[in-house]
This record gives C-alpha cells, structure tokens and sequence, in this order.
C-alpha cells in the first residue's frame, strides 16, 4: 500500500490529510477511493473504524470542487443519508475539516432539532447535505429541498438503516433522484436486504470489501462473562472499578435500562451518563462531548450509539445487555479499538440470553473465551427477564452479587465491593 498521494487526491486535499497525521490510507481508502474518481456505484465493505466515511468523502469533495457556480436554491448536489443523528454530526464534522476554507456549503439534517433552522440552510443551496431518513422526508413533504440535481447519493451504514426500519423511506427518497447519479453504499455487515438494495439502487456496482461481513476488528480482545441477569450491575461495577480512568461505553437493550444504569453508575460514584431516544439532541450531544472530553468516564447507550460515536479513546466497551439482532454486536464492539488502538469488549450473557449469545458467535465466527461463570444449560435457563419476579423495592435477587462477601450463582466470584454501605440496587435487561 502506498500513500494518499498515488490516489489522485488534489495538493490541497493531501496537505489538509497532512495536517491532521493522515499519511497512509486505509484499506477501504485504498481500494475505493480510485472506484469513486472513476464514477463508479460502489458497494464497500469493511469493519467500523476503517476509514470508511473519507473513502467516499474525499473523492466526492475534490469532484464538486471542481463544478462552476453555487448549487441551485433549496437543493443539494450531493447527498449522504446515515440511520443515526449521532453518525450524521460525525460524517459532517469529518467533512468539515476537508471543506473548511472552501466556497462548498455543507449542512447535517437530523430529528431533535428545529426543523426551520435546517430548512433555511437548505435554502440557499447546499454542495453536501448529511441527513437522517426520517428528517429528510420530513423536509421533502414540506417542500424544503429539492433532490432533482443530486449528483451523489451515498448510504453509509446501511445495514442499520434497515434495522431501523428505514426501507420505506429509503425508497421514497430514491425515487425523486435523479437516475443520472453515483451511488455508493457502506456497510460492516452483509444482510440479505442490503444485496437487494444494492441491485435495485445501484448500476453494475464495484464491490469493495477489506474483511468478511460480520468480522470483528483484530485488535479487540473480546470475551463473555456468563451472569445471572440479577447479578449484572453490581458485576459491571467490579469492571468498571479496575479501570476508572479509562473511557467505557456500556450497552443496554432498551431507553428506560440505559437511563436506570447510568443513574445506578452514579450513585456508585462513577462519572457516568447515557444517550438514548427519549434524550434530546442537545442532551445527547452535550452526554458525547463531556465522554470525548474525558468528563465522563462511563457512557451508557443504546444501539443509537452503535455507529455513530467515532472516540478513539474509548478502551472497554461491555454488553450489558447482548443485541437481538448479532450483526449489532458488531457494530457496539467497533466503538473501542479505532484508529489503530487496542480495545476490550466484554460480553455479559444472563440465561435468559443464550439464543443471542450463539447467534453472535455464529455471526462472528468465533467463539468467545469464557472468563466467567460457564454456558447456561438446560433447567438454569431462565425465562424472559421482563417476566421475571423482582424483590420487592428494586433490590438484586437473592444469590446475586452482596457487598458483604460470597459467590454468586453459576460458580462466578463476588466482584470486589468498595462501598458497603452503597443502597443495593439492580437494573434488569430492559
């Protein structure tokens, strides 16, 4: 592999890759980037934290660089949808230091904001529009952009957006495109639906892939602690303990397991903080700063955050709750060891979750190593946690972690307890 220079990126493209100790792309960069001059429909492949959003960015800023004039009022000549807010402030942010100082105008369109702001940017025209599916149909039923001279559309990550349930909207924006147009598509796993997509939105295209769909990055040391689901909270304390001043991003299932967590983290005396659904934009937005910047040193999230969250400073990140779809676990460990740093994803497997946790292993083709507790089997199967009985005022089921000494169930060692007198408390899969 050579540098970015081989690849017909322009002096002042190369400098800004320069300033920001770009010297080397990766490998999606490296094959992609050459497809996209080329003006070809790609369909790249490649893990989370490979590079992928400046294999299609920097070829699509050094083309409309090149176009005479300012893009028409109220449309937008090129566009990349991505399935999460969080992902779509990041693809823009990206672009941004390579648009800096240029007369291209950029806007992001996510839900959570005020939709007359984003309408106003949109109508002075716009060279590259970052947009959510659902906001941008919005804006389109309201007249406020046009997409008739998009020149570029791209889908980046667009196995979530079908997790999400996008495809409708996906294919209403597609039909007010122009079929004179480039499309590209990126995503790190390889669903039935995404080859469909691919053939019906995309013309004869290039397929780019630099791992096997579903393979995980090398350098995340991945394993799977086997714990009563009761047990789970005061067993991700005894992690966290070993190393507060590192960044860990914990996931739960759902909204209201997130916030419950993050709050139990908190009056444990960690730094913590959540993102989920029921945030706004701006708390999520100030949650992702505060955990970039290091105030924060627990984030607890939902799938929101599987893609999306680009910190390379994030060292652990833990299952809390293992994802019903196994392609998301993909995507949740790819939030640690980015930029070529090492990483550790700890998956915490109850019962109740062993369809999930053989889904995953067979989605990743690996097995995890076991560091704690051993495989549920037959009778210690338990039934679904929401239909579990609860102790009466929220308190850990009895045989679960206590912070005066013992095991818990399924032979796994009391974590360390640093707070005795700490009220006993248990978030459940939620």
């Amino acid at each position: 592999m050579s540098d970015f220079k081989t690849l017909g990126l322009s002096d002042r493209i190369l400098a800004r890759l320069a300033e920001i100790g770009h010297t080397e792309p990766t490998p999606i960069q490296w094959k992609g980037i050459p497809h996209v001059f080329a003006g070809r429909d790609v369909m790249g492949l490649a893990q989370t934290g490979t590079g992928k959003t400046l294999a299609f960015g920097l070829p699509i800023i050094q083309e409309l660089s090149k176009l005479h004039g300012k893009p028409a009022p109220g449309t937008a000549r090129a566009l990349i949808l991505a399935p999460t807010r969080e992902l779509a402030k990041q693809i823009e942010a990206s672009l941004g230091v390579f648009t800096k100082g240029t007369p291209l105008k950029t806007a992001v369109v996510v839900g959570g904001a005020s939709l007359r702001p984003q309408a106003e940017k949109m109508k002075r025209g716009l060279d590259i529009l970052v947009a959510t599916p659902g906001r941008l149909i919005d804006h389109l039923d309201r007249g406020s952009i046009s997409l008739g001279q998009t020149r570029f559309l791209v889908l980046d990550e667009a196995d979530q957006m079908l997790d999400l349930g996008f495809i409708h909207a996906l294919r209403r924006i597609v039909k007010v495109l122009p079929e004179e147009r480039q499309t590209m598509l990126f995503s790190a796993t390889m669903p039935k639906l995404i080859t469909e997509i691919a053939n019906s939105y995309l013309q004869s295209p290039i397929r780019v892939e630099v791992s096997p769909p579903g393979k995980t990055a090398d350098k995340i040391d991945q394993s799977v602690h086997f714990v009563a689901q009761g047990e789970k909270a005061r067993l991700l304390e005894s992690y966290l303990d070993q190393h507060r001043d590192e960044l860990a991003l914990v996931f739960s299932r759902t909204k209201h397991g997130a916030e419950k967590l993050k709050k139990l983290l908190e009056d444990w005396g960690f730094a913590a903080g959540s993102i989920h659904g029921n945030k706004s934009q701006g708390q999520r937005d100030r949650a992702l700063a505060a955990f970039k910047a290091g105030e924060l040193r627990v984030l607890v999230a939902t799938d929101v955050a599987a893609r999306g969250i680009d910190i390379p400073d994030v060292r652990h990140v833990y299952n809390y709750d293992l994802p019903n779809v196994p392609d998301a676990y993909v995507h949740r460990i790819g939030r640690t060891a980015r930029a070529g740093k090492d990483g550790r994803a700890v998956a915490f497997c109850s019962p109740a979750e062993m369809d999930e946790f053989r889904a995953i292993e067979k989605t990743i083709g690996n097995a995890l190593p076991v560091i704690g507790g051993t495989p549920w089997v037959g009778s210690q199967i338990e039934k679904p946690v929401q239909n579990q009985r609860r102790r009466s005022g929220g308190g850990f089921k009895s045989g679960g972690f206590r912070a005066g000494g013992g095991k818990g169930s399924n032979g796994s060692a009391k974590p360390k307890a640093r707070h005795r007198q700490r009220r006993r408390s248990s978030v459940g899969a939620a």
